[in-house]
């Protein structure tokens, strides 16, 4: 039934977005957030002409998203945004594999634990695809943010957190500027990877070039770092080559002085387009009085999401792992 309920009001709203981006000579990814911006609030643009109006209101009237789970409405934005993004050659407006987004949100659960409260950031968090399916994935009371300097994809990620009723304060700037934010809890971010341009902001960072342009994936670890609490944790999305790049040294000290490196856990190579895409899950958590390094680093290659039993057995000997860590 759920699959049901995804693939009908995916079929709606793609059509409503098509019908949107032609008559108003927009992108897809441009009608999607006219769309969803329409039925969240209600208010119809000033841009659209009466016609537009009238027919996207009767189009409106076949949703029933209160009648969806969360899990579900994050499942139809983002097939829709997929379909707007096909093609996207901007690396940071690639959207985090379902499988890796559940797979951190189980990740997380089990680091977590039995915690009443958490706070939760994702401070390079796009259309917050990867943020909301944690989020969904975590049963108890959260507090969470969202950083993101692309105007188009904070609007997503407003209307797709109103959709779910999940409550979320996003941060509309460049993450390596300074938030006002009390450090978290947790961290959760599928880094955006790349040379940071603003050489003058980087030279406030311990993992800054010492010559030419720093990564700004570099950048965004450190700064997850200050904004999490001692013995809080960090799940971060990481390309392979992070730790043989040339200013990989520098990050390494950096990590051993600030974190203990929990696990690194190798995504399979079939859910990316060539090998250099590839990518795997980094878990780390900040340094604190009570905190102490793992009895063992949990390293793991994941195999293919769609090989069921290997991907049981590979969670069987995880779930060993953190019960003689003893989380």
């Amino acid at each position: 039934m759920a699959q049901e309920n995804v693939e009908k009001h995916f079929k709606l709203l793609d059509e409503m977005v098509e019908y949107i981006q032609e008559k108003m000579n927009v992108t897809y990814i441009e009608g999607l957030t006219i769309g969803l911006e329409y039925i969240v609030t209600e208010v119809a643009p000033s841009s659209i002409t009466k016609e537009v109006q009238e027919k996207i209101d009767k189009k409106i009237k076949f949703f029933t998203f209160e009648a969806l789970n969360k899990e579900e409405i994050r499942k139809v934005i983002q097939l829709t945004i997929l379909k707007g993004m096909k093609g996207a050659t901007q690396q940071q407006h690639l959207i985090t594999p379902d499988t890796v987004a559940m797979f951190i949100g189980y990740v997380a659960q089990k680091l977590i634990g039995s915690k009443e409260k958490l706070r939760v950031f994702d401070p390079a968090s796009g259309s917050a695809n990867l943020l909301m399916a944690v989020l969904n994935q975590l049963t108890m009371n959260k507090q969470a943010y969202g950083s993101e300097i692309d105007t188009t994809l904070i609007q997503l990620s407003l209307m797709s957190a109103n959709l779910q009723r999940t409550e979320v304060e996003f941060f509309h700037q460049d993450s390596l500027q300074p938030f006002l934010l009390e450090p978290v809890d947790l961290i959760v971010s599928d880094l955006p990877v790349g040379y940071y341009p603003d050489d003058v902001r980087s030279s406030q960072f311990k993992l800054n070039a010492t010559k030419g342009h720093a990564y700004s994936h570099h950048l965004l670890m450190e700064q997850s770092i200050h904004y999490t609490k001692e013995g809080g944790y960090l799940l971060f999305v990481i390309p392979n080559f992070l730790f043989d790049s040339d200013q990989a040294d520098k990050l390494h000290v950096y990590l051993q002085q600030e974190v203990h490196i929990i696990g690194l856990l190798q995504l399979p190579l079939s859910i990316f387009r060539d090998e250099n895409q590839a990518k795997s899950i980094l878990i780390l958590q900040k340094k604190g009085e009570a905190t102490k390094a793992p009895k063992e680093t949990l390293l793991a290659q994941l195999p293919s999401f769609k090989d069921v039993r290997a991907t049981e057995q590979i969670v069987e000997k995880m779930n060993q792992w953190f019960k003689n860590e003893g989380y």
